[in-house]
């Protein structure tokens, strides 16, 4: 059943979902998990594979970008994806507090663009750098019968000693700091290019900022997280969540616990503009979007004021027994 909510004219607009548009976070999650009950799994987080190699562990992650690359092809700039692309990678090795090391990149086409490619290198090159990575290789492969357009995607490693892995456990009483993300990132895309292009185009200006276009607000990078490590270690951080597909439900990867979360980091303009214009429900928008907040750690009480103070981040709430995260008014679980 659609809902529809009055825009302020009298007329009624549809109310728009990610499941309506075509991605069911929970569908998702079931295909997952029977991809995974095919085979048995050794050591694992929450964000990471890990193997025991001796006095540390190796961590693999792998992602890709998702629908923001349709925003870059419909602008013709592929600038900035590579960035999303390494970044994705990353902040999931941080988040269980690994060092990354070394990537390699996935690229699949219809047909060969140098333009395309040069742009997605640079972003890759930007990317790198920012989070102190080494790029091992990768692969690019023309496949006009499978693809169409292009998708890209990455595996970061990563070495952690073995005490420096996060618990991955939030403890009753952990103070949560939250880190300011740069806007949308690179999830919830689909639903946030059928709002937006409801009654715009890409190429108009960004109403809360006419100097950007729709479409470069929706291709800010993903923020990259890696300077969140030393900071962690240092306060013994027991466990953290990188916000991205599930949006605030990420925060239940810390353990069954109940996050109240009452002070959260100010959602930048984009995700108002992408309420309005897909009249998009509060719940809607906190399970799809980071809302602002790109990565929350779960500190204890005695450490806090030491990690703020090292980093970006504010206390944003704290943990109590239960399992949901209370935010803004809205009870996800």
């Amino acid at each position: 059943m659609t809902e529809s909510a009055d825009d302020g004219s009298g007329s009624e607009q549809e109310r728009l979902t990610y499941a309506d548009t075509g991605v069911d976070i929970e569908a998702s999650e079931d295909a997952t998990a029977a991809l995974l009950a095919a085979f048995g799994s050794d050591l694992t987080t929450e964000y990471a594979g890990l193997v025991d190699i001796g006095d540390r562990y190796l961590a693999l992650a792998t992602d890709g970008v998702g629908t923001k690359l349709l925003v870059a092809e419909a602008i013709e700039d592929y600038s900035t994806i590579g960035i999303d692309c390494v970044a994705m990678n990353v902040n999931d090795l941080v988040a269980a507090g690994v060092d990354p090391v070394a990537f390699v990149d996935y690229l699949a086409i219809d047909e060969p663009d140098e333009d395309l490619t040069n742009g997605i290198g640079e972003g890759l090159a930007v990317g790198l750098e920012e989070a102190d990575l080494t790029m091992l290789g990768g692969e690019t492969a023309v496949m006009p019968e499978v693809v169409k357009g292009f998708d890209l995607a990455g595996t970061c490693a990563g070495l952690a000693k073995k005490d420096e892995i996060l618990p991955g456990e939030a403890a009753v009483g952990d103070v949560l700091v939250g880190v300011p993300s740069n806007g949308i990132h690179s999830n919830g895309l689909t639903l946030a290019r059928e709002a937006v292009t409801r009654d715009h185009d890409y190429a108009d200006p960004f109403p809360p900022d006419e100097n950007r276009t729709i479409g470069e607000e929706l291709l800010r990078p993903t923020r990259i997280y890696t300077a969140l490590l030393e900071p962690m270690r240092a306060h013994d951080a027991s466990a953290a969540a990188h916000v991205t597909g599930g949006g605030w439900t990420n925060l239940l990867r810390m353990g069954d616990r109940k996050y109240v979360v009452d002070d959260p980091q100010p959602a930048q303009p984009i995700f108002e503009f992408v309420q309005a214009e897909g009249a998009v429900t509060d719940e809607e928008m906190h399970r799809t979007f980071n809302m602002g907040t790109g990565f929350v750690v779960a500190v204890p009480e005695t450490q806090v004021d030491g990690f703020v103070a090292e980093t970006d981040g504010q206390a944003i709430g704290r943990v109590e027994e239960g399992n949901s995260v209370e935010i803004r008014g809205l009870s996800l679980s």
